[in-house]
């Protein structure tokens, strides 16, 4: 704990088998309460590997996407007693020793969202990021910081931590099971009023890091867009998105059917062990 406050680490994975346990030696124990996984239909040993590990997993019976993935990370986590949730991508980019550093900026009740920025400091260029995903990092992060009034480094990293009040009162349930839930759930965090803090990250790009190809950048780039624009019309009372309204759909919606969250390959007693019951 830190502050008295549980910290769960959340891990959404898909093809993460060779990356996993060097993600998972890194994790400063000495804070964190808890840990879990969410394979989202991997195709290599990815569940095998992680429950080797002790790691209550959870499996989608196949590929929902990245979102999905997180949603469902995230009501395991909630479930669990968490406080502060960590997302920590287990393909070993981001590194796992910065997780005292973003906890703790929510423990002390300075900010409700931690972001690990590849941009602040060395930057994403030094530690291998193609250049084309540079130059369309800052691009969108200008785009966004000028259509969301607000001023960040970058709104694309995948490392981030929140307090338990922002993932049960932001609609995420509303938002996209695809990439673009990322850039969605900070832009529904800047419209509702969270605080939202950065520190300096180092990031690694190699070969058994995920990453996604050129087509798959430009359609997140462009739902970004959609994304910052939808935010600026229901600024100026021009449109109503179902993302920015505070009746949306949250993770806890009863109208959202239990096998939304897709766990049946969890035995039950990891099940068990992830609730902490």
């Amino acid at each position: 704990m830190l502050n008295g406050q549980k910290i769960i680490v959340v891990m959404p994975a898909y093809n993460a088998e060779k990356t996993l346990r060097r993600t998972v030696d890194e994790i400063p124990r000495d804070v964190v309460d808890g840990i879990l996984l969410v394979d989202d239909g991997s195709r290599d040993r990815t569940t095998e590997l992680a429950r080797t590990l002790g790691i209550p997993t959870f499996v989608h019976v196949r590929n929902y996407g990245y979102g999905r993935n997180q949603k469902t990370c995230y009501v395991q986590a909630l479930s669990m007693g968490a406080d502060v949730v960590v997302m920590l991508h287990p393909d070993y980019q981001y590194s796992p020793r910065l997780i005292t550093a973003m906890a703790g900026l929510i423990t002390s009740r300075e900010f409700d969202v931690v972001l690990g920025s590849r941009i602040l400091g060395v930057g994403a260029l030094a530690g291998g990021m193609p250049f084309y995903k540079y130059v369309f990092n800052r691009f969108l992060t200008l785009a966004q910081n000028l259509l969301l009034r607000h001023k960040l480094s970058e709104y694309h990293t995948g490392y981030r931590a929140f307090s338990r009040q922002v993932l049960t009162e932001l609609p995420l349930n509303e938002n996209s099971d695809d990439f673009v839930f990322d850039n969605q759930m900070l832009a529904q965090a800047i419209y509702f009023g969270f605080r939202i803090g950065e520190i300096s990250c180092p990031t690694k790009y190699f070969e058994d890091a995920s990453s996604i190809n050129f087509r798959r950048s430009v359609q997140y780039g462009l739902g970004v867009l959609a994304t910052s624009l939808a935010f600026r019309f229901n600024k100026w009372n021009l449109w109503k998105s179902r993302i920015f309204q505070r009746d949306g759909r949250r993770l806890d919606d009863p109208s959202v059917s239990k096998d939304y969250y897709r766990e049946a390959a969890a035995e039950p007693a990891e099940q068990e062990a992830a609730r902490g019951e």
